[in-house]
């Protein structure tokens, strides 16, 4: 087999396959496009295009960080534009919490980039939820817009 005379170095260097359970709306083309840079760094998706707002109530996060879609990945929620590297770093730390959200859709998150938004990137956190829906910011993106 070729990928066993790679060695375990070439293995290795495979990004790690996560399964994702993702709940969206069946319209919605930037709920695809995170999907897209998510299976870039490795996520592998279930998708339920049935809408998100049952499952996002059922889970426990508050309305107000609601955005476009609700995933599930290693028994943390993940509500809408979150990057990859973030869900990563969750699933890494481990920490006792409900999850990550990006409420509402900012431009220049995943999903909500690249030139047809004219490569605008608007600040936004990303906020680590606790179970009782407190929240602190788990990452800042509040770069300048790329020229």
């Amino acid at each position: 087999m070729a990928l066993a005379a790679l060695g375990p170095v070439a293995l290795a260097a495979a990004p790690q396959s996560t399964p994702v359970e993702l709940w969206k709306d069946p319209q919605c083309g930037c709920c695809q496009d995170w999907v897209e840079h998510m299976q870039a760094q490795g996520f592998v998706f279930t998708v339920h295009p049935t809408g998100n707002a049952a499952v996002r109530a059922r889970l426990g996060l508050p309305s107000q960080l609601g955005s476009c879609h609700t995933a599930l990945v290693g028994g943390y929620l993940i509500e809408g534009h979150v990057p990859a590297a973030d869900v990563r770093r969750l699933l890494q730390q481990k920490p006792q919490a409900l999850g990550l959200a990006v409420p509402g859709m900012p431009v220049g998150s995943p999903g909500m980039d690249g030139p047809v938004y004219g490569n605008r990137r608007d600040p936004y956190d990303v906020l680590l939820v606790a179970r009782d829906g407190s929240t602190r910011v788990f990452s800042s993106y509040h770069g300048k817009p790329r020229a």
